[in-house]
C-alpha cells in the first residue's frame, strides 16, 4: 500500500475516533470472551493466514476444553484482511466497533501488521502480531516511540536479516550477493536493509539491488540480467508466491547459485509454484522448524495433524502461540478492561510457548532464536538455530 493511502486510512480513523464512533471496551455482560483473529484468509498470502488463524483456534479451543477463562468460554471471532492494508485497518476497526472483542492477534505481512497497529492504537484494543516482523509495527516510524497497544511474537528484521547475513557469509562462504527486493512490501524492503547492513558489514559485496512488484509475473528480464553480474548468491526477501516464480524462472535460464531468503517463503504452496528441483540449492531464516524433537513441540504437531490434517507450518505455531499469550494475559489480569489486558501482555515473561520461551521486550517484541531452513527435493530440512 503507497503511504499517501495508509495516511487516509489513519486520518479517516482518527475522524471516526473523534467522533465517538469506536470504542476499545470489550463486552462484560457477553457470555463469552472475544478475542478477534485477523489474518490473510484470501488473496495472495492465503495460505500463510490460513494456518495463523488455525493455530489460534486450536489454542482458543484447547483453553475452553479446560473450563474457558474468567469463568467464560472464549470464542473466537475471524476476520479477514484479503492479503490487503487498507482491507486489515477496516476489519480491525469492525472487531474493535462492532465485535466488541478485548483483543485481536493474527497477521504475518509487516504492511498489513503496520496498517492494523493504526486501529488498535486509535481504538486501544490490544493487537498481537503472528509473524510481522518490520520493525515499524511496534514502532512509530514518525516518533520512534513504542506503540501502546501493539505487540508481537515473533523475531524482528534487525535480528533475521542479520542471521541471513552471516549465513551466506560465514557458512555459505559466498562474498558476492545480488538482493531481489519486493518494492510493494514493507517487509521485503526492511529485511533486505538488514541483510545489506550486515553482509557488507562481515565483508561481502552487494552487486546489485534489483525490485520486482507482488503479482508480477515475468522475472526473465531482470533474472537475465542478474545472471551476467555472477553473482555467488541471490537474497530474495519476499513472499512464497512470487519468490516460486522467480526461482523457477531463475533456474530456467541457467542460474544455479544459492538463493537464500526469509521467513515469507514458508508456505506449502512454495514447491507447488517453484518446483521441488528447482528449489534445491535454497535457504530460508525462520521461526520454527517441525524437526524440533522437543516434547513439547512433537506434541503440538500431533495435536495439529489430527486437528486439521497436516504438518504445521511456522505460522501456524506462531498463531498458536500468540492466541495462547493474549490468554495468559487476561488470566493475570483477571479482567476483560483492555488497558489491563495491555498492561499483562507488556508484563509477559518466559513464556513457555512452542517456538521457544518468550518474553516481550521494552519495543513489545519477543527476543527468540531464528531457525535456517533448507530446501531438498521439497522438503524443509533442519539446518541450524541461532540464538539472540
Amino acid at each position: 500500500m503507497r503511504n499517501s493511502g495508509l495516511k487516509l486510512v489513519v486520518v479517516s480513523l482518527v475522524v471516526l475516533v473523534l467522533a465517538g464512533m469506536l470504542t476499545g471496551c470489550g463486552d462484560s455482560a457477553s457470555k463469552d470472551i472475544k478475542i478477534g483473529v485477523l489474518n490473510e484468509m484470501t488473496g495472495g498470502n492465503a495460505t500463510m493466514g490460513t494456518s495463523s488463524a488455525n493455530g489460534a483456534k486450536m489454542a482458543i479451543k484447547e483453553a475452553n476444553a479446560k473450563g474457558g477463562i474468567l469463568g467464560k468460554q472464549i470464542q473466537a471471532v475471524i476476520a479477514d484482511n484479503k492479503s490487503e492494508p487498507s482491507e486489515s485497518a477496516n476489519a480491525m476497526t469492525k472487531l474493535a466497533s462492532q465485535d466488541k472483542v478485548v483483543a485481536v492477534t493474527g497477521i504475518f505481512a509487516s504492511s498489513n501488521a503496520i496498517a492494523t497497529s493504526s486501529v488498535a492504537e486509535a481504538t486501544k484494543v490490544p493487537f498481537v502480531a503472528v509473524g510481522a516482523t518490520n520493525p515499524k509495527v511496534t514502532e512509530d516510524e514518525a516518533s520512534g516511540k513504542v506503540k501502546n497497544y501493539t505487540f508481537r511474537v515473533c523475531f524482528i528484521d534487525p535480528f533475521q536479516g542479520t542471521v541471513g547475513a552471516n549465513f551466506a557469509l560465514n557458512t555459505l562462504h559466498l562474498n558476492k550477493a545480488v538482493m531481489l527486493v519486493d518494492n510493494s512490501s514493507d517487509y521485503s524492503k526492511g529485511l533486505s536493509t538488514f541483510f545489506k547492513e550486515a553482509y557488507i558489514k562481515g565483508g561481502g559485496s552487494i552487486l546489485a539491488e534489483e525490485a520486482y512488484l507482488q503479482k508480477d509475473q515475468d522475472f526473465k528480464t531482470i533474472l537475465t540480467k542478474i545472471k551476467a553480474l555472477n553473482a555467488e548468491i541471490i537474497y530474495i526477501p519476499g513472499y512464497y508466491e512470487e519468490v516460486g516464480k522467480i526461482v523457477k524462472q531463475a533456474r530456467e535460464i541457467g542460474i544455479t547459485v544459492p538463493i537464500l531468503g526469509g521467513d515469507g517463503w514458508d508456505s506449502p504452496k512454495l514447491v507447488e509454484v517453484g518446483t521441488s528441483a528447482a528449489l534445491n540449492n535454497t535457504y530460508f531464516t525462520n521461526h520454527y522448524s517441525v524437526d524440533d524433537t522437543s516434547a513439547t513441540s512433537q506434541a503440538f504437531v500431533e495435536a495439529y495433524k489430527k486437528e486439521y490434517g497436516q504438518v504445521p507450518d511456522a505460522m501456524a505455531v506462531l498463531g498458536y502461540d500468540a492466541a495462547n499469550i493474549i490468554i495468559d494475559a487476561i488470566k493475570r489480569a483477571n479482567s476483560l478492561d483492555p488497558e489491563k489486558i495491555r498492561e499483562a501482555l507488556a508484563g509477559t515473561k518466559d513464556y513457555p510457548a512452542i517456538t521457544g520461551s518468550t518474553t516481550l521486550n521494552a519495543t513489545h517484541d519477543a527476543v527468540k532464536s531464528v531457525v535456517i531452513i533448507e530446501m531438498k527435493d521439497g522438503k524443509q530440512v533442519f539446518k541450524a538455530t541461532v540464538k539472540p
